[in-house]
């Protein structure tokens, strides 16, 4: 039996261990057309994934919370020699470790793979890529399209700078423990905005707030960003409801109401 037998996956740490490696080579592959960049790995296990990535002559670099995890890799990748950093991704100052682009991915954790996702949008200047396996049902949120029942908030936030791709749907029998639900693997290549055309902050509150009473229209929903009595209203697109609304649309949206504010705050002065 190999160490990596013995390592139990835990619980606490959302740990289910890929065993398939044509799996593992297909991830690997999936950054091919950054072959020249460097690579963070996330939460990288036994090394399922690590020893293909090695393969691929990747300068990598992983990051891994498990001491155990860290214990096997470090005795069974003497390439990773120094590149091993025991700790929290979230918690990573990601500018302190690479001063140029690299790409992310990894077997993420499903019971934070939202927050990681939120923490590449931190580093989407660094980011140019980002793939790796992750409950299917958030692929599908984080890819989906206007209109579709799993077109949401981070749909949106997340294609607001990146190009999102589905690239195939795994099951759950190539894993240790079987999780309870089929995983996917995705890919976000950066597009090609640069600088948003609005102002983020409220790009994200008019996305959230929306979104958290998507059954509403938008007239409703964001009755508490826009005074009953404004003009603003009467725009056909507040009889919408935000899955509705392309990610152009919304950014379209928060500009006349930042435009409104400003006018109100005028008008007072």
């Amino acid at each position: 039996m190999s160490y990596r037998r013995k390592i139990r996956p835990k619980k606490s740490l959302g740990q289910h261990f890929l065993k398939d490696l044509s799996v593992a080579q297909k991830i690997a592959d999936s950054i091919d057309m950054f072959a020249d960049m460097p690579v963070l790995e996330v939460g990288p296990g036994t090394g399922i994934l690590t020893q293909f990535l090695l393969k691929n002559k990747r300068d990598l670099s992983v990051v891994e919370l498990d001491g155990e995890s860290v214990e096997y890799l470090s005795k069974n990748y003497p390439q990773l020699a120094g590149k091993i950093i025991k700790g929290d991704f979230l918690k990573l100052d990601l500018s302190k470790i690479f001063s140029s682009s690299f790409c992310v991915i990894g077997n993420y954790p499903y019971n934070i793979s939202s927050q990681i996702f939120f923490r590449i949008l931190d580093y989407k200047n660094l980011i140019p890529c980002c793939a790796g396996m992750i409950q299917k049902e958030v692929a599908e949120r984080i890819s989906s399209q206007p209109g579709k029942k799993a077109y949401g908030i981070i749909s949106v936030l997340l294609q607001v700078w990146y190009d999102i791709e589905y690239l195939f749907t795994v099951e759950p029998e190539v894993f240790d423990p079987p999780p309870k639900v089929k995983s996917a693997v995705i890919r976000m290549t950066r597009n090609k905005r640069t600088e948003l055309e609005c102002n983020e902050s409220l790009l994200r509150t008019v996305v959230k707030t929306t979104f958290n009473q998507r059954r509403k229209t938008m007239r409703n929903s964001l009755k508490n960003l826009i005074d009953k009595e404004n003009e603003l209203l009467s725009d056909s697109v507040f009889n919408k409801r935000p899955e509705q609304l392309s990610v152009a649309e919304f950014i379209e949206l928060t500009n006349k109401i930042d435009q409104q504010r400003e006018l109100k705050l005028k008008i007072k002065d």
